[in-house]
């Protein structure tokens, strides 16, 4: 720690406050830094770490023998830290990281294949879109329309604030916005149940008997425009009747897939009607028009919309949420919450319009969902025969770490059914005070750098196969 310009996350050590350096260099010289610090890096420099105080004893069945014995009480602190696993990189950037890296491995898994979890390779010879559903207007907008100027006569730079917030607030449309992201997961549902029948139209098949045909399986990621409206990333893939194991019928192609999908979005039927409620009148919220499919393509065919570039993509946005518009990444209890936060003008106004909104419609939680501008359920959802799960991931990740550590123990992790595990946890509280905070975010930074260094590597030895970005 004598590089007094060594970084700690996205800060140097020389931007600290002297308490927060001062107890950060106390730390470093503690008896149990070396430990603590592996327990750190064990949760890949969780921001907000679990501790927990309690003990674990593992014993053969048949002999009773003590095969293992271990005790938080020999900790730094007397006690064990593990990783919060929360998703959103604005609360815990190292664990949004984990998050992001599952989602990727879970939709390229769907695009190319993976034998360890029985997902055939052939699924790259299916028929594949990727998918954009966006918000229609709400109203107008400051924007940058290519080589013209906004409407408002400025050409706006990159990162211009007024970029996604109305030419008029007065006349916008708050309360549409919010109610079309509270029913974005209808919107949705209703998509894809039109979708199946527009691919059945074609072909000339009932319901019934596109079923013993086709199965339609997908993996999605909302984002948050600028504007606080959401729009849809998804992976479209079309297989037999067996999912991902059999192959589809020779006429489903992804050019019929393409058509089916503007045409089904298009469609009265996906219409979710919200109806008139206090001052509100009744609204049909649909998809905008601005629609984007695309065709995945294979690696090395010259195209952007690869199946790495598709999987990378989706993955980014999983981890993000509206606090991308200047939102927070809590509950919001009341409105004076809103001043005390800072929050945007426009972020502001969407809020207090779940506000105003939810006793008109008390069965669609707005308050409850106000900080998420309305929207409510899984920000990254997948059909069941798309691919694997996160689950399925985390389970080997734990099933990997759980042999490591029989292996350290000197035990046989292989045989699981001769071995008896006791064990008693309790929770002791989370997160690091101010010094840990600035050590962590060090630890965090070199493991990602370390990995990117890895990344890097791999790929000037090998094509971008199988390469998570």
């Amino acid at each position: 720690m004598t590089d007094h310009h060594h970084r700690t996350g996205t800060t140097t050590i020389t931007s600290l406050d002297p308490a927060t350096l001062n107890e950060m260099l106390q730390v470093a010289a503690s008896p149990g830094f070396d430990r603590w610090r592996e327990q750190i890096h064990r949760t890949g420099g969780c921001s907000h770490p679990i501790h927990l105080t309690g003990w674990t004893l593992a014993q053969h069945k048949t002999t009773g023998e003590t095969l293992h014995r271990y005790s938080t009480g020999t900790e730094p602190g007397g006690r064990l830290r593990i990783a919060c696993g929360n998703r959103r990189a604005s609360r815990c950037p190292a664990c949004a990281w984990t998050y992001a890296g599952d989602t990727y491995h879970l939709i390229r898994a769907g695009l190319a294949g993976d034998d360890r979890r029985d997902i055939p390779t052939a699924v790259r010879d299916r028929p594949r879109v990727f998918l954009t559903l966006t918000a229609p207007s709400f109203g107008p907008v400051h924007n940058r329309p290519g080589a013209r100027p906004c409407r408002c006569g400025v050409r706006h730079a990159e990162d211009a604030p007024e970029l996604g917030t109305p030419l008029d607030p007065a006349s916008y449309d708050y309360a549409g916005t919010v109610l079309f992201n509270n029913h974005v997961g209808q919107l949705w549902q209703r998509l894809t149940t039109r979708l199946r029948r527009e691919i059945a139209a074609t072909a000339g098949l009932s319901q019934a008997a596109l079923k013993e045909a086709v199965r339609l399986s997908y993996g999605k990621v909302a984002e948050f425009q600028k504007r606080g409206a959401v729009h849809l990333h998804a992976v479209i893939r079309l297989d037999g009747p067996g999912g991902p194991a059999t192959p589809p019928p020779s006429w489903a192609t992804a050019e019929l897939l393409t058509r089916a999908i503007r045409a089904a979005a298009a469609h009265a039927y996906t219409t979710v009607a919200v109806p008139a409620a206090g001052d509100q009148p009744l609204r049909r919220l649909r998809w905008g028009t601005q629609l984007d499919t695309r065709p995945i393509a294979t690696l090395g065919d010259g195209s952007d919309t690869t199946e790495q570039a598709v999987a990378s993509y989706i993955a980014k946005y999983a981890t993000k949420a509206a606090e991308t518009t200047g939102s927070v990444d809590r509950r919001i209890g009341n409105r004076e919450a809103l001043l005390l936060l800072g929050v945007p003008d426009h972020t502001r106004r969407l809020v207090e319009a779940c506000f105003d909104l939810d006793p008109l419609h008390p069965d669609r939680r707005l308050l409850a969902w106000a900080h998420m501008l309305g929207f409510r359920g899984h920000f990254s959802t997948k059909s069941r025969r798309y691919s694997t799960t996160l689950t399925e991931l985390r389970r080997a990740r734990a099933d990997y770490r759980a042999a490591q550590e029989a292996e350290a123990q000197g035990r046989d992790g292989t045989e699981p059914d001769t071995v008896l595990v006791l064990a008693s946890w309790q929770y002791a509280g989370q997160g690091h005070t101010a010094g840990e905070a600035a050590l962590a975010a060090s630890i965090a930074r070199g493991i990602r750098l370390n990995r990117e260094t890895a990344r890097e590597a791999l790929r000037d030895r090998l094509p971008l196969e199988g390469v998570a970005a």
